[in-house]
Formats: C-alpha cells, sequence, structure tokens
C-alpha cells in the first residue's frame, strides 16, 4: 500500500474533533471522505447488485458504515492512549487496554453478525457472504498497516 493509502486507512482513525480543526486535519477530512467514497465504489463494483437488490443495500450498507465509523473512533482513540503511554506502560496498563481491546473486537464481531438478517432481506446468500468478504479484506488490509506502524508494548 503506498504512503497515500495509508494516510487514508489512518484517517478512518481520527476523532471528528481532530478533522474539524485547522487546515491539515481538514485535509485529512477530504481523504477520509475520498476514502469513504473509494471504498463504497469497490463494494459497488464487486457486489453485482441488480437494480432491485441495489436500493435496499446502499440503505443497509450506510448504517453498516455509521456503526463501523463508531468502532473505529474507539479503535482509533486506543490506539492514541496507548501511543501517549509507550514506553511506560505498566502491568495495569496493559490490562486495561487489551480489556478495550477485546471488548471492541466482541462488540464489532455481534455488529457484523446483526447486519446478516438485514442483508438478508434484501440480497442472496451469496451476495451477504461476498459483502462480509468485502468488508473482512478491507479490515485485513487496515489492520495490516496498522500493525507495520503500532510498536509492540514495552
Amino acid at each position: 500500500m503506498n504512503r497515500y493509502a495509508l494516510y487514508l486507512v489512518v484517517s478512518l482513525f481520527l476523532s471528528p474533533a481532530l478533522l474539524a480543526q485547522d487546515t491539515p486535519a481538514n485535509n485529512m477530512e477530504i481523504l477520509a471522505e475520498k476514502m469513504k467514497a473509494d471504498k463504497k465504489l469497490l463494494v459497488a463494483a464487486n457486489m453485482g447488485l441488480t437494480e432491485g437488490e441495489a436500493k435496499g443495500f446502499w440503505e443497509v450498507y450506510e448504517a453498516y458504515q455509521a456503526d463501523l465509523a463508531k468502532l473505529n473512533q474507539r479503535s482509533g482513540a486506543l490506539i492514541e492512549e496507548y501511543a501517549k503511554e509507550y514506553g511506560s506502560i505498566t502491568n495495569d496498563d496493559a490490562k486495561r487496554l487489551l480489556a478495550e481491546f477485546f471488548m471492541i473486537q466482541e462488540e464489532e464481531l455481534k455488529m457484523r453478525q446483526s447486519y446478516i438478517p438485514k442483508l438478508s432481506e434484501i440480497l442472496p446468500a451469496v451476495k451477504v457472504a461476498r459483502y462480509l468478504q468485502i468488508e473482512n479484506k478491507i479490515d485485513a488490509l487496515i489492520d495490516y498497516e496498522l500493525a507495520a506502524l503500532i510498536p509492540l508494548a514495552e
């Protein structure tokens, strides 16, 4: 992934407060919006939706993205907290950070599972699986980039 794409990935984890600040943050907001649009194009290009499926799907897609954004904001806050404490993390800090990390992971899994019935009302099971695969692949790329950026605990 090139540096431009990396900035886009990291921008997903910036809080709305940071995005609303001065010019550099506004640039990040523009990049985040571009990434959202690019993601939607990627999904559209790979879903093969009929006209009837598309109408219902995009409504559910937007709700899914809103729920995912909330979880991404929490993950971003966790990463920021880790960065602030990096180099001086105590055992208690590590336990607290791990507990929050796994809580976010559990909530994300529950959120994803909660969308299966909603998507299944609109799409055949193969297309539901395809959409969730696309989301999973995008998440894997983001996780890979973040793993390369975030140092191991000391």
